[in-house]
């Protein structure tokens, strides 16, 4: 798919809704975002005005095994940013139906505590059979948010173990959570998620084994290098305990990250799309020729350098 600014039309006048989205109208933060997820006409204007916009919010991932309670906690989490008067909004990656490829879990019926509150707004996107989590549209969701005024930004991912690493690549603090008992939880989170923790979390603190996993999570936090390692915290989002102290140990390392991190999150996203576009491009040549330079390859008239450039060039060669 071509980028919305080489479409015929990508210099005609912005939507008339675009400055209430940046003024913060839910209605047209809606509208722009589902501009940007489907490439539309609209996407042009809607990727320009955003620019000089970014890197005001504050946004936090919560990711983790299932079963730990993360969408419970993320409603806990954004009544406490409502309470400090905080706009919110929340990215919700659910995985895909394999029929439709829509979101199936659907966190928006999980939040509906925040329906009637114009200060909360939710997008469920469908990960769609993304390893990590994340659809491609996440980024741009969140920079919508952002330029559109929201003053925290929450996403949630599906939890799929290890290959939720990739929610450091978008989120400036990233809360892991895990429910007491350790077991694979925390097998999971020693796989690999451990590492791209700034916060973690013991979810279900009322539970009798919750002070024991509190306890293990902090001996492993210590293994990571001075400088490097996570708070530990205990929470249960049922009641609220813990909360708010989670929202201050997140709001303590946003204010400190916030500023570095469109720059560096243009730069991973510039990388993602540009592996993007060369796949896209080498699905698109023609077999014939594939088939000539695999021959090449088996009868050593060509190396797999060669032969790998010379796909490349045949993929890019023009617009497609």
């Amino acid at each position: 798919m071509k980028n919305p600014a080489d479409r015929p039309g990508a210099d005609d006048a912005p939507p008339e809704w675009l400055d209430d989205w940046l003024a913060g109208e839910r209605r047209a933060l809606s509208r722009a975002i589902t501009a940007v997820e489907n490439e539309n006409r609209e996407a042009t204007a809607v990727l320009r005005a955003m620019q000089g916009r970014l890197g005001r919010a504050i946004s936090v991932g919560f990711t983790g095994p299932p079963g730990a309670g993360k969408s419970t906690l993320v409603n806990a989490f954004v009544r406490e940013q409502r309470e400090r008067g905080r706009t919110v909004g929340v990215i919700a990656v659910d995985p895909s139906s394999p029929i439709s490829g829509g979101a199936i879990l659907g966190d928006r019926i999980r939040m509906t505590g925040h329906a009637g509150d114009d200060g909360v707004f939710v997008r469920s996107l469908a990960s769609r059979g993304h390893l990590g989590g994340l659809s491609r549209s996440a980024v741009r969701v969140m920079d919508c948010m952002d330029a559109g005024g929201r003053d925290v930004i929450v996403i949630e991912t599906v939890g799929a173990g290890q290959s939720e690493v990739e929610i450091a690549d978008v989120a400036d603090v990233k809360v892991v959570v895990a429910a007491p008992g350790l077991g694979d939880d925390v097998q999971a989170i020693k796989a690999g998620i451990l590492e791209i923790a700034d916060i973690l979390v013991v979810n279900k603190g009322d539970h009798p084994l919750a002070v024991q996993t509190l306890r293990h999570l902090k001996t492993m936090a210590g293994m990571r290098p001075e400088g490097t390692r996570p708070a530990v915290l205990k929470t249960t989002a049922l009641n609220g305990e813990g909360v708010a102290e989670l929202a201050a140990a997140v709001d303590a390392l946003g204010r400190e990250r916030r500023h570095a991190a469109p720059m560096a999150r243009a730069r991973r996203l510039l990388r993602r799309a540009a592996l993007d576009l060369a796949s896209r491009r080498l699905s698109a040549v023609d077999s014939a020729e594939v088939e000539r330079l695999a021959r090449a390859l088996t009868t050593g008239d060509a190396t797999v350098e060669k032969a790998a450039l010379d796909l490349l060039r045949l993929a890019m060669k023009d617009d497609r």
